[in-house]
């Protein structure tokens, strides 16, 4: 008897929380779908002011009838040569450094660690031909450490380490600081060691942070200008960059010329990024299936 007297008044709550269920939520309807198409447009028209249309305009400019006289000029192909040679050195070098510098901040207790922390946002607030500057001063002619670097290769190398490993450290740090540190215990409790524990168990989680990082500090390298412009010296065929060729072939009247270049720049940034992209994902889908 007191189940047949409950059950109109469940029915009733059930009613009432379907009736619940099926009313519109608040800011619903049609309101919701246009506010976002205007967003969606508003987002894409940004993009495409500040993105496309001057990559379009580039790409307008610089693939012409002389693009390929332009791009196989000697001077141009060792320039190209040298700058993506140098990029593609300094961020292998990236890789090691800015896992080394990651590591200790994320994982050592020392004193004057947040001091090392903000360091290694210097180079991101200081202006490139500020840093250039203070590399000439550094390495160049009567410097106080008695390395004369300037004008060579090398001096091209650490102005665009100093640039770029920051790049690096940023990527890694937060998925370093994330990484649960059961798994290497348990790991070292299966018998792992420090080494097998990083290569096995550290590193395929930390791949595609690593990938990423050298993604940005890739393209980075290979279009700087006021980090190597007064380090390098800009001497044809042996120090000068792609970025000083373009400059002199906009300042001696020929935009077309330099357009054509930063082409040639642009395609290889785009290529490389791509691909190590695509590495990253795999590297993270397999990083997920061993777990």
């Amino acid at each position: 008897m007191r189940a047949v007297a409950d059950l109109p008044l469940t029915s009733g709550v059930d009613r009432r929380i379907t009736r619940a269920r099926r009313r519109p939520l608040a800011g619903g309807g049609v309101a919701a779908p246009v506010a976002a198409l205007a967003a969606t447009t508003g987002t894409v028209t940004f993009l495409s002011v500040v993105v496309l249309l001057p990559i379009a305009a580039l790409l307008a400019a610089g693939i012409g009838p002389g693009f390929l006289a332009t791009i196989t000029e000697p001077e141009a192909v060792a320039a190209l040569e040298f700058t993506i040679g140098v990029s593609l050195a300094v961020v292998a070098v990236d890789l090691v450094a800015g896992l080394v510098v990651a590591w200790v901040l994320v994982r050592d207790d020392f004193p004057g660690r947040r001091v090392v922390d903000a360091l290694v946002d210097l180079p991101f607030a200081l202006p490139t031909i500020v840093a250039g500057l203070t590399l000439l001063a550094l390495y160049g002619d009567g410097n106080p450490l008695g390395l004369d670097l300037a004008y060579t290769r090398t001096g091209v190398a650490l102005a665009l380490l100093f640039v770029t490993l920051p790049f690096v450290v940023r990527s890694v740090q937060p998925v370093l600081a994330d990484l649960d540190p059961e798994v290497e215990e348990a790991a070292a409790t299966l018998g792992a060691r420090g080494w097998t524990t990083f290569r096995r168990v550290l590193l395929p989680a930390l791949l595609p942070a690593l990938v990423a990082g050298a993604a940005q500090a890739f393209a980075r390298a290979l279009g700087e200008f006021g980090a190597v412009v007064l380090v390098s010296g800009n001497l044809p065929y042996r120090t000068e960059v792609a970025s000083w060729w373009i400059f002199t072939q906009v300042e001696n009247g020929a935009p077309e010329a330099g357009a054509a270049v930063a082409v040639v720049l642009l395609g290889v940034a785009l290529l490389v990024v791509v691909l190590l992209r695509v590495a990253g994902r795999s590297a993270g889908r397999d990083a997920q299936g061993r777990r």
